[in-house]
C-alpha cells in the first residue's frame, strides 16, 4: 500500500484499509486492490464501500455525512399504504439474486451515464451471495419480477447497494419490507451510503461519519 496525492491511498495485495477519517472531502479513501469476498467484507465492516465506473480503477469510499435509515423510522405514505393493502405485489428473499443484480445494473438512472455495477462487481457480489452474506429482496406482480434490491448483511447492519423498479412503487415496496424485517430482528440501521431525495422520502437521514462508525462498531 502506498500513499498518493491528497492523502488517497493506493492499495496492493495486502488486505488493509486506512482509517476512514483519512478520506478526502468527497469521501474517497483508497484506490486499487481487488473485489475478493475477504476485502469486501473488511470494507463493509470498516464503514467503506466500492463505487467506480467501468473505465476506472476500483475506488473505495467513506463519505461524511453518511445516509442511513433506522428501521423504526421508515415512512410509509398514505398512497403507499394503499398500494400495500391492495396486495398486487408479493415478495421473496434470495430467490433470484443474480436477476436482481442484473436488473439493477441495466436500469436507467437520471443524471448517470452507464452503471457502476460492472461485470466485475456483479461477479463479486454473486460470490458474497454464495457464502450467505449478500442478500436480495424480489418484488413480483403475478409471475413477473418487477422490482427488488440487494445488499450486504453484516448481521446487525444491512448495507444497501442498489434497487430497481419496473413498475411504480415496486422498489419502495421492497425497501419498506426490508425495514420492517430488520426492525423485527433488532438491526441497528440500513446503510444507504449517500443522500437521495427518494431515500429521504422513505425516512433515511444523514448522520456524521463519526456517529456512523460508532454505531457500526458498537
Amino acid at each position: 500500500m502506498q500513499r498518493g496525492q491528497n492523502s488517497i491511498y493506493f492499495l496492493d495485495t495486502e488486505l488493509y484499509f486506512p482509517p476512514v477519517n483519512r478520506a478526502n472531502s468527497e469521501g474517497l479513501l483508497a484506490v486499487g486492490g481487488d473485489l475478493s469476498p475477504e476485502r469486501l467484507l473488511l470494507a463493509y465492516r470498516s464503514g467503506i464501500f466500492p463505487w467506480f465506473n467501468e473505465d476506472s480503477l476500483i475506488l473505495w469510499w467513506s463519505p461524511d455525512p453518511r445516509m442511513v435509515l433506522y428501521p423504526n423510522e421508515i415512512k410509509v405514505s398514505k398512497s403507499m399504504a394503499r398500494v400495500i393493502a391492495k396486495g398486487h405485489f408479493s415478495i421473496t428473499m434470495n430467490r433470484c439474486f443474480e436477476s436482481v443484480v442484473e436488473h439493477c445494473s441495466a436500469i436507467k438512472r437520471e443524471g448517470q451515464k452507464g452503471t457502476w455495477i460492472t461485470p466485475e462487481m456483479k461477479s463479486a457480489y454473486i460470490k458474497l451471495h454464495e457464502i450467505g452474506v449478500a442478500k436480495s429482496y424480489e418484488v413480483w406482480e403475478d409471475e413477473e419480477l418487477v422490482g427488488g434490491l440487494y445488499g450486504v448483511d453484516l448481521g446487525h447492519v444491512f448495507c444497501g447497494e442498489s434497487m430497481f423498479s419496473k413498475k411504480s412503487n415496486a422498489s419502495k415496496f421492497a425497501f419498506i419490507r426490508l425495514a420492517h424485517d430488520l426492525q423485527a430482528k433488532g438491526y441497528r440501521f440500513i446503510d444507504c451510503q449517500l443522500y437521495t431525495d427518494h431515500l429521504s422520502s422513505l425516512g433515511a437521514r444523514e448522520i456524521s461519519r463519526e456517529s456512523f462508525m460508532e454505531q457500526l462498531k458498537a
